[in-house]
């Protein structure tokens, strides 16, 4: 009988040891083994065309510049949006574009000079439309701002380049 009873528990505890062992290899398999991306790593682009699920404005890649630059400014230069745009331009621009926007911001230094944006040639030559896409998907050296800014906010700061021409 006591033989019996040994065995038992011996029967019992490696089944017990077995059901363990497939809940660890569960456990350290399931999603840890798995390819992954993690947040910076890839950046994938938008399909042409295609639009946020919460509205907004249409996608343009950096090929489709020019007929990003056919488009007009929604939002109007009103006083309150240039105020709202020169705020959003401290805090996104000024370390390149310096706050007087031509060029000579801390970070500016260690780079590429960026382009003067007090210059009025510049002003005429680039339309809103491409202001936009240019802060959208970026440049050579400018990096994207379309998660960091709204279609909306991206606008406002437009409305605020525009008046560094007249200063």
């Amino acid at each position: 009988m006591k033989w019996v009873f040994v065995l038992s528990l011996l029967a019992v505890g490696g089944f017990g040891s077995l059901l363990a062992l497939a809940a660890v290899y569960g456990w350290t398999h399931d999603m840890f083994h798995t390819q992954r991306v993690m947040p910076g790593e890839i950046a994938f682009s938008m399909p042409t065309g295609s639009m946020p699920r919460n509205g907004g404005q249409l996608y343009y890649s950096k090929e489709q510049r020019e007929a990003a630059a056919a488009r007009k400014n929604p939002v109007p230069a009103t006083p309150e949006s240039i105020k709202k745009g020169e705020a959003l331009y401290v805090v996104y621009c000024t370390p390149c574009h310096g706050a007087s926007g031509k060029g000579d911001g801390l970070v500016a230094t260690k780079f590429v000079p960026p382009a003067d944006l007090t210059n009025v040639g510049l002003q005429k030559a680039r339309t809103d439309g491409y202001w936009q896409s240019y802060l959208s998907v970026g440049g050579a050296v400018m990096p994207s701002y379309a998660e960091a800014l709204s279609p909306e906010e991206r606008w406002h700061v437009i409305n605020f380049l525009r008046t560094l021409a007249k200063k």
